[in-house]
């Protein structure tokens, strides 16, 4: 169940059907929910702004510290400067890159840590 605060996106999934053999979070699952978790950030930033185009994810590496063993919480807060430049360039030229950083936390400390670019093309009719 995502939850936004107008500065950063959460989105949560259950461990039960994420989980592996280890009885923690798979990280595939844990990789999905950052990269959802980003390009919902990115929308809706655009959203906030009346703008609208095509997200995709450019280039991520995620890191894995620590294993997940609850409910799968992510969270994404973008850089509030950097972003106000990307959309100008979005409003200007039609396309834009953000770099995101998602985290996930397990009891109190970073657990995941991903990074995403992410690009923004103006839609076309």
């Amino acid at each position: 169940m995502p939850s936004y605060d107008g500065g950063t996106l959460t989105v949560r999934a259950p461990l039960s059907p994420n989980r592996n053999l280890h009885g923690t979070a798979f990280a595939g699952s844990l990789f999905s929910t950052c990269v959802l978790t980003g390009w919902g950030a990115t929308w809706l930033a655009l959203r906030e702004r009346g703008l609208a185009g095509v997200i995709v994810v450019a280039d991520s590496s995620i890191h894995y510290r620590k294993a997940v063993a609850g409910e799968l919480v992510c969270r994404c807060t973008p850089d509030a400067d950097a972003l106000l430049v990307g959309l100008a360039q979005f409003a200007t030229k039609g396309r834009a890159s953000f770099d995101l950083v998602c985290a996930v936390d397990q009891a109190e400390q970073r657990a995941v840590t991903f990074t995403g670019k992410y690009v923004v093309h103006a839609q076309h009719s």
